[in-house]
């Protein structure tokens, strides 16, 4: 069986990350998003397992001095993390798996997994991404200025990864999206273990 490969997707806020990713991994066989774990309390309707992994300060902690996770942080006084094991168990199955980080958790996963696929969404204008931040227009003018400050700093370090997508049309940056996992199932070292079998019969 052909080892999976981790795909490490960031954007800033407002870029259309979430959606795409969702699309993506809805619209293809073989890929999956990571599920992270984090001590923040669960939210009303959501699911331990698919919306995260909900665990105690303690359990968070001891896992990071067992070196159980390829990134962590601490935002807002609660613990997120991707868990190293089931995304391991996962690739070694043949599944490909999302990463949605941060800048700062797609370069620890990089050190530790310098094959991982870095993807960037990038809005088509700040024009437009200040557009989708303002969301319905209820949010004060100071909170709009402090999205977008935090966004042009997410978006300072694209030159970080290995590809970019910019999302002007969903289904374009969708397509796009799509291809670059495709791409990365036929190449010869993938495509070679998935059909063994085939490139034995025929060149016997």
């Amino acid at each position: 069986m052909s080892q999976g490969t981790l795909f490490v997707v960031s954007a800033p806020s407002g870029a259309g990350k979430t959606s795409l990713v969702r699309e993506l991994v809805e619209s293809l066989d073989g890929i999956q998003v990571s599920i992270s774990h984090t001590t923040r309390a669960r939210r009303e309707g959501e699911v331990d397992g698919v919306n995260y992994h909900f665990v105690e300060v303690t359990e968070f902690e001891a896992m990071i001095e067992r070196g159980e996770f390829f990134e962590y942080a601490r935002v807002f006084d609660n613990y997120y993390g991707t868990s190293r094991p089931a995304v391991q168990a996962a690739l070694a199955a043949g599944q490909d798996v999302i990463l949605e980080i941060d800048w700062q958790g797609a370069r620890q996963v990089r050190q530790q997994l310098p094959d991982a696929v870095s993807v960037f969404i990038l809005p088509p204008s700040r024009e437009e991404l200040e557009r989708r931040l303002s969301g319905r227009g209820t949010d004060e003018h100071a909170v709009i200025e402090r999205r977008m400050r935090d966004a042009v700093s997410e978006m300072s370090h694209h030159d970080e990864y290995d590809y970019l997508v910019i999302n002007d049309d969903f289904t374009t940056a969708l397509a796009e999206l799509r291809a670059l996992v495709v791409s990365h199932r036929l190449t010869r070292q993938r495509a070679g273990a998935t059909h063994a079998p085939l490139l034995q019969a025929l060149l016997a």
